[in-house]
């Protein structure tokens, strides 16, 4: 259904000349995609500048860039191959030498004709006094002058490609880009001083000059603010379909919320209450709730959504709790049961551990509505599951779902199922635009009372006799410890090595207290090695990342993290957030190599400063940029091939009313600026959503 003014832009890269299957495999390596649409997609990274253009008397001594023209001489064909081919030419000022090393001499008498004029450019250098040109970059006819003789876009490249055979194939691209309708908002695009699309694809791969690479040039916001523009619709267009599709007023009685708040040993904050009402009158409105809950470590998010779970259990109605990892599961599962067995309401387990019998029995009691709660991991999107009524789904955005992943949770139940989705990394603003902007937000900033700060200090790796001493003194007092140790590489292996060799030196030193988990570790002993440390049983957990989320242990009051400038700003919070979870006085130690970059020292010193993560979110994205803060295939990020919100992140909220102002007057996109919409869905990939429209 794509538009048939696409097609040229999404034909093969084998459709462009000179280009067959082994160059096809190693451009797609390169520019991340299989059509032509994505080498245009592949801005320049800097320039060259063949400007220069002296006569032979006029090159400046050393080495100098220049494009001159010459006459071809002769060839000097060698009588060994490994001589150098020499090629003699001239100007009416003086005489020029070009040099190839194993030259093809079929090829350059092809290339340079005795006789006739050509232009080349490359580095002049004096030998024993004489000009030489080794292996011109650039040859061409006087014709050529304007593609020669001109500043030079240098695309990134890998393994076995040329410069030159990007640089042709995107010139060829860009005369097959067509003129596409303008999708834009005219006072916008005259506000902004934007040019039309295809100009602006052209003006992006014609830098002058070095800041004309650069994301802020006109041209280059102007394209990454289409992107972000079909991002919101997409988002806005699943959001109302989802919207669109049987909702239900779900308004519980509050005896059951009153009685859990009554046995909690605090008051809720401003923040949970404040989100907790947002919530509460999501599930009250007619319509379906979509509704992201997100909090910071520690900030209380897993009682707002069990008091949201209560409302929907007053109504008769059941509800769901999905979460990333069983050790959580079974986490929740004891928290919960605490706090609401007392009042008759069924709690109960599914995991992709269960099998036979007890699995079946689970099953039938969901059907039957014997089940109030059931809390499980990615099990319960599993074939057979089924509820009598299930009235909300609450998931841990640690699984990382993409919106269509979230809207399928909800697919196989007809009865207007709300979803309330809770993300415990906070996520920068225009981050949270870009993953959630199908849903409604509510932010939890504050932590619980009685919640204690955390002491956080860096320290280089040469003092790592003085932190082990510190943590057996401490631990001798009754404390308990993590200690991470670093992902060295994407190699699980190394990662798992030195987990496993500071296990085994902390071992030597204190004996049993200490025990090693890893995500290699079966389920059932990772859980058993944490169920040791959460009882006192040993007082170190040596670990690598896998205790980033889904732990909590309010006794641990020490964390100390081994090569932190390797881990990245969100996820040093994150494993910080796994202390200072109790009354106890907590610290975090951030043991770092002698070799810190200015980058490496800055995110330990934000560290330092804040255990806002939200703060911490934001400087994140600013050092590392949005596919490195969350990663893009495990968080649902779209993969942004133009935007770059740390550059671009201002257009976002322009985008998000751009779009919602659309889809209020023109919602099927049926006029003629909607029509041009439609074609910006699909030159984006996202086709999915520009679907939505047709189904309705």
């Amino acid at each position: 259904m794509r538009p048939e003014i696409l097609f040229p832009l999404f034909a093969p890269l084998r459709s462009l000349p000179g280009i067959g299957p082994r160059l096809a495999a190693l451009m797609q390596s390169a520019i991340g995609g299989p059509n032509v649409v994505d080498l245009l997609w592949h801005f320049p990274a800097g320039i060259i500048d063949r400007r220069f253009s002296p006569v032979l008397k006029d090159v400046p001594e050393g080495d100098a860039l220049a494009t001159v023209t010459v006459e071809i001489d002769a060839h000097l064909v060698p009588r060994n191959p490994r001589q150098p081919y020499r090629i003699r030419t001239h100007d009416e000022t003086g005489s020029l030498t070009l040099v190839y090393f194993r030259g093809h001499e079929e090829h350059l008498k092809r290339l340079l004709p005795a006789g006739e004029t050509r232009i080349v450019s490359g580095r002049i250098q004096r030998y024993d006094g004489e000009l030489q040109m080794t292996h011109p970059d650039q040859v061409g006819k006087p014709e050529d002058r304007h593609i020669v003789a001109a500043v030079e876009p240098v695309y990134r490249l890998t393994a076995g490609l040329a410069q030159s055979i990007v640089q042709k194939a995107m010139r060829v691209a860009l005369e097959r880009t067509p003129e596409l309708p303008e999708w834009l908002d005219a006072p916008l695009v005259a506000r902004e001083g934007w040019v039309p699309w295809r100009m602006a694809v052209h003006e992006a791969h014609a830098p002058a000059s070095e800041v004309d690479v650069l994301p802020t040039t006109l041209a280059r916001r102007r394209l990454a603010y289409d992107e972000l523009l079909a991002n919101q619709l997409a988002l806005l267009l699943i959001r109302e379909r989802s919207r669109r599709r049987a909702g239900r007023s779900i308004r519980g009685d509050g005896r059951l919320r009153n009685a859990v708040l009554a046995a909690l040993p605090y008051r809720l904050t401003a923040a949970q209450e404040v989100a907790l009402n947002e919530i509460l009158n999501d599930m009250a409105a007619p319509n379906r709730m979509l509704r992201l809950l997100q909090g910071d470590v520690g900030s209380g998010k897993t009682v707002v959504a069990l008091l949201a779970m209560l409302a929907a259990i007053e109504c008769g109605l059941q509800a769901a709790l999905m979460v990333p990892t069983e050790i959580l599961a079974r986490q929740h599962l004891r928290v919960i049961e605490d706090l609401v067995r007392p009042l008759g309401v069924r709690v109960s387990l599914l995991t992709g551990r269960d099998r036979g019998r007890p699995r079946q029995e689970t099953l039938r009691r969901l059907a039957a509505g014997e089940i109030d709660i059931v809390i499980g991991t990615h099990a319960l999107l599993q074939e057979g599951v089924e509820f009598r009524d299930l009235g909300l789904v609450v998931v841990d955005e640690q699984h990382r779902f993409g919106v269509y992943q979230r809207l399928a949770l909800t697919d196989g139940q007809d009865k207007g199922t709300d979803v309330l989705v809770m993300s415990a990394t906070p996520i920068p603003r225009t981050l949270t635009l870009t993953v959630y902007g199908d849903m409604d937000a509510s932010r939890l900033e504050e932590k619980p009372p009685g919640r204690q700060p955390i002491v956080t200090r860096a320290i280089p790796l040469e003092r790592l006799d003085e932190v082990v001493t510190a943590v057996r003194r401490a631990v001798d007092g009754g404390a308990r410890a993590y200690w991470v140790c670093p992902l060295v590489s994407e190699s699980e292996t190394t990662d798992l090595a030195a987990a496993e060799e500071r296990y085994a030196a902390l071992r030597e030193l204190l004996g049993a207290r200490v025990d090693l988990v890893h995500g290699k570790m079966k389920a059932t002993d990772r859980e058993a090695a944490l169920e040791r440390f959460a009882t006192g049983d040993v007082a170190v957990l040596v670990a690598t990342t896998v205790v980033e989320v889904g732990v909590d242990v309010p006794q641990a009051t020490i964390m100390v993290i081994e090569h932190a400038e390797r881990f990245g700003l969100a996820q040093l919070h994150q494993l910080r957030g796994r202390v200072g979870r109790g009354a106890g006085a907590s610290s975090c130690v951030l043991l770092y190599a002698p070799s810190l970059t200015e980058a490496g020292r800055a995110r330990l010193q934000i560290l330092r400063q804040t255990e806002d993560g939200f703060r911490i979110a934001e400087e994140d994205l600013r050092l590392r940029g949005a596919g490195e803060v969350l990663g893009a295939r495990q968080s649902g990020l779209p993969e942004f091939r133009v935007a770059d919100l740390a550059a671009h992140g201002d257009l976002l909220p322009v985008a998000r009313d751009d779009a919602m102002r659309v889809l209020h007057s023109d919602p099927g996109l049926a006029t003629q600026r909607g029509e041009a919409l439609r074609a910006l869905l699909y030159l984006f990939e996202r086709d999915a959503a520009a679907a939505l429209i047709r189904s309705g």
